[in-house]
């Protein structure tokens, strides 16, 4: 068997176009133009790259955006009053907070901060209290995770019923893309550093979210034979067949899994697009609920 590969890049391409031809529609009918604004504290190169493209991503689909660098050393305060006032500017959409943030900030009160009809990533205690409560819909979803649930969807991977192994309990991608599973009826498993025989764990699933950063963790003979497997790791490993002198992998050994799963995702050009893909609807749908 050799598993059928989601692609990430043409879905979320899909995703792009359906949000840009909104966009045009919305603003042609005279209404207010979406806008994202980003707050990077600090220069990681990382983090400096994702609101690159963030803002670049908004421009390709006709929408604003705004961009707020503050040193490495900004006081709590310095970030909180940033964040308020991007929450009391009618003309901002949507504000997101790139994580993480410098180790003295506390990232709960910043984010806390972000009013919930400006909250695209999905990130505020009230939406993600509210996705984890059955029958409250939040308003909003982290980006990551709804990308992973969607590409599944898209590939036609029954979630209802399926048993689902997440592997590893972030913030950002694990515990969402959890809770997101159970909205959709699956039942699911969190696994860790403390989780005993995780391969015994992980050949039990039929869906396979790995997001625990470590670089090609998973092997073939982990894998339930016909699962579908999301690969969320993004590692960087030695190439001399590259110009770099590397090449990104994902936290599941590709050539070893594909050979017995049943859908997989490559590294790159699976999950990746589908982050800002996400963003940008979100985006979309916050000016929508701000001005109707």
């Amino acid at each position: 068997m050799t598993a059928q590969l989601i692609d990430g890049k043409a879905i979320a391409q899909k995703v792009r176009d359906e949000v840009a031809e909104r966009v045009a529609k919305r603003i042609a009918a005279g209404k207010s133009q979406p806008t994202l604004a980003t707050v990077l504290v600090g220069d990681r190169p990382d983090s400096a790259a994702y609101v690159s493209s963030k803002g670049k991503a908004c421009q390709e689909l006709g929408m604003g955006s705004v961009s707020h660098h503050l040193p490495a050393d900004a006081t709590q305060e310095q970030v909180e009053t940033v964040v308020k006032q991007l929450n009391s500017d009618k003309k901002i959409s949507g504000i997101l907070v790139q994580l993480p943030m410098p180790s003295h900030l506390n990232e709960e009160a910043v984010l806390s901060l972000i009013g919930i009809e400006k909250d695209v990533d999905g990130f505020s205690p009230l939406n993600i209290g509210r996705l984890a409560q059955k029958g409250r819909e939040p308003l909003f979803v982290p980006c990551t995770p709804y990308g992973c649930i969607y590409l599944l969807e898209q590939a036609g991977v029954k979630i209802e019923g399926a048993n689902a192994v997440v592997l590893g309990r972030s913030n950002i991608v694990g515990m969402p893309a959890a809770l997101l599973l159970i909205s959709k009826n699956a039942t699911v498993t969190v696994c860790h550093s403390c989780t005993r025989d995780l391969p015994a764990v992980v050949r039990q699933a039929d869906i396979l979210i790995a997001a625990i950063g470590r670089t090609e963790m998973v092997r073939g003979d982990w894998i339930k034979p016909g699962a579908a497997i999301i690969d969320v790791g993004i590692n960087s490993i030695p190439d001399v067949t590259k110009k770099s002198g590397h090449r990104l992998v994902g936290d599941v050994k590709f050539d070893e899994a594909r050979e017995v799963a049943g859908f997989i995702t490559p590294v790159p050009g699976g999950v990746g697009p589908m982050t800002i893909a996400m963003l940008m609807r979100a985006t979309l749908h916050a000016a929508e609920i701000q001005n109707p």
